[in-house]
């Protein structure tokens, strides 16, 4: 004889898939709020251990970046709240460079030669979609991207994308949309670089 058993499903409200917060708005406030907390803890660290940090051993930088940078292209925050929370890490950390304390963010990233972490995001999504498009991450790119009209193109460079309409925010924020729009900004001499080195070199040059 057949007994049907019913399960009642817990509602949650966030789930931590591979320390990637997905919440059930969809929204990127729970993983600025993980990362950036856990990135706080390491530079608290390093401010016990180092008094002094001169402008050569700013090397600090890469123990808090794969905190606030990991997976970021499936979770790139879009509210300016959420960006300023990730990117007050990175301003904290500046400031612990000897003589730079003082000067606003924008020089402190100057005299390091880096760059913002808005900025890093952008570029990292540039990069990822021309690894895509030219095969180099074994995925077809048709799953990701649809390539715009010949007639589109002319008006562009070869690569150039279609951008379809969306109705929801939280779809014209995803990774396949959002950076539609930078990508066709591009030259295209950047876009039919040879090699993932050339494109970020003519990338930065650009």
């Amino acid at each position: 004889m057949f007994v049907s058993r019913t399960s009642i499903l817990e509602t949650i409200t966030v789930e931590n898939d591979l320390s990637v917060y997905i919440t059930n708005d969809l929204k990127q406030m729970e993983q600025c709020i993980q990362a950036t907390r856990k990135a706080q803890s390491v530079l608290g660290m390093i401010n016990t251990q180092f008094k002094i940090i001169d402008k050569e051993d700013f090397r600090i930088i890469g123990y808090i970046r794969p905190h606030l940078e990991y997976c970021v292209q499936a979770w790139s925050p879009k509210l300016q709240k959420d960006r300023m929370l990730l990117e007050k890490v990175q301003r904290r950390a500046t400031r612990m460079v000897k003589r730079l304390k003082k000067l606003p963010y924008e020089t402190r990233l100057k005299n390091l030669g880096i760059y913002s972490l808005e900025r890093r995001r952008l570029r990292g999504d540039l990069i990822e979609t021309f690894k895509i498009l030219t095969g180099r991450e074994h995925v077809n790119y048709s799953k990701f991207f649809e390539l715009a009209d010949i007639t589109s193109r002319l008006r562009g460079h070869s690569l150039k994308l279609f951008k379809p309409r969306c109705r929801t925010t939280v779809r014209q924020n995803c990774f396949s949309l959002h950076i539609v729009n930078e990508w066709n900004k591009l030259p295209q001499d950047v876009v039919e670089a040879p090699s993932i080195n050339t494109f970020k070199n003519r990338l930065d040059r650009h």
